[in-house]
């Protein structure tokens, strides 16, 4: 799995917050109708978003009864952060905490979560 391909999954606004409210959940998870609930998204479009974020590795899913339960899988996750930052300061990550807080502030910092959802 390439960071290109986790990327093109994640730039679905949708599939974005799906991740996002699935990291929230971390072990616990959620089955598709909490996170239809969750994100009032109707459950034929989510069941398409699920889909990529599985065939992307970036959701695990396990059977429950008649359920799935669904998981972010954070040690992708985490590998992906350490790929983008493995460079960082001629190969010395631990000082870009430093390099943030010195050159951001947080009212200047985007917000990375639009408020609408033009996809579907």
């Amino acid at each position: 799995m390439t960071a290109t391909t986790i990327f093109e999954s994640l730039a679905s606004g949708i599939r974005l917050d799906v991740y996002r409210l699935l990291v929230r959940k971390a072990m616990e998870g959620m089955v598709a109708g909490e996170i239809a609930s969750a994100l009032d998204i109707p459950p034929t479009n989510l069941s398409f978003h699920l889909k990529a974020l599985t065939q992307a590795r970036l959701v695990t899913v396990a059977q429950e009864g008649r359920f799935q339960r669904y998981r972010a899988n954070i040690p992708l996750m985490l590998d992906l952060i350490a790929y983008l930052t493995a460079e960082c300061c001629a190969g010395q990550p631990e000082q870009c905490a430093d390099l943030r807080g010195a050159l951001l502030r947080p009212e200047s910092l985007p917000s990375p979560v639009s408020p609408s959802r033009p996809e579907s």
